[in-house]
């Protein structure tokens, strides 16, 4: 069914309220005022509806009328917005980009990107993700996010481009009233074994899931995020490794104690973004540009 309510009716109706007459809304619209009351006849014989109460010497909106201007209003901004975009689509600005961060690191820097390409650029949708280990990797080739930062590993998809973004150090940490801290350094893995580990699940859905830093036939807690493995090992409750970016404060206060082992894990990993070669957006090419023109270990400041 048509609906005898069109843009065209609305923007008169609009103009009318905030010029708050037929003739101002006639100036406005470069009309003349016949074709603005025409509009607005029409329309209420279509309706049935009177939309003005032209009792008194100005016309004024009936309670009716003002509904159907405030509504109206977002009809008119929502389809400002579908134009708009429409635009930035055709001219290669991407609808939305969606952005996945690897749990490791601190967000606060991207933030501040999105916050940069907002304020150029405030129709485009921006998603955020967290993703673990593998997870990165996962949400890129499974095409859930456009561009992933803080990935490890070696790539092995053709399809993609990378570009470092630092490298990041881990150190066996337990809290300060931890049994472990008592027993003689370097720790032996019969010893550590005792205590429960602490892991951050994976978050890949089609890739294999990896893990680290568990011995054989040691218990562990499963956690979401790093920020949470953190919160855990301050407890008290399991050990393992921790990213020393992220346990400055937390190792100054004392809260927690880095210890040495015997046999310790090469935990040190490069980091890096990376999108898909095919990926043509604009929005991503900005946040690409922007990255790599930021210090390097920028992610990794405490």
């Amino acid at each position: 069914m048509n609906s005898p309510i069109t843009l065209d009716a609305l923007k008169v109706l609009d103009a009318i309220e905030r010029k708050n007459s037929f003739a101002g809304a006639a100036d406005e619209l470069f009309r003349v005022p016949s074709a603005i009351s025409y509009t607005v006849s029409k329309l209420e014989e279509d309706l049935n509806i009177a939309l003005f109460d032209r009792s008194k010497r100005k016309a004024e909106l009936t309670a009716v009328g003002k509904f159907i201007v405030e509504q109206g209003r977002l009809i008119l901004q929502a389809t400002d917005e579908l134009t708009h975009m429409a635009k930035q689509s055709a001219s290669g600005w991407e609808l939305e980009l969606r952005i996945g961060i690897d749990s490791i690191l601190r967000f606060q820097p991207v933030y501040a990107l999105i916050a940069q390409f907002q304020a150029l650029h405030p129709w485009i949708n921006i998603k955020v993700s967290e993703e673990v280990f593998g997870g990165t990797w996962d949400a890129l080739g499974a095409g859930r996010c456009d561009l992933i930062i803080g990935a490890t590993g070696a790539v092995r998809d053709n399809r993609f481009n990378t570009y470092g973004i630092g490298d990041i150090e881990f150190v066996f940490a337990v809290a300060k009233n931890h049994p472990l801290c008592q027993e003689t350094q370097p720790l032996n893995s019969k010893i550590i074994k005792q205590h429960p580990a602490v892991v951050v699940a994976d978050s890949s859905r089609d890739l294999a899931a990896r893990s680290a830093g568990l011995l054989d036939g040691q218990a562990r807690i499963t956690v979401p995020s790093v920020d949470k493995k953190i919160e855990v090992q301050l407890l008290g409750l399991g050990v393992g490794y921790l990213p020393v970016h992220r346990i400055q404060q937390e190792l100054q206060m004392g809260q927690l104690v880095a210890l040495t082992v015997e046999k310790p894990e090469n935990r040190n990993h490069d980091l890096c973004i990376a999108w898909r070669k095919d990926n043509k957006g604009n929005a991503l090419a900005w946040f690409v540009e922007k990255i790599q023109a930021l210090k390097s270990n920028v992610f990794l400041s405490h």
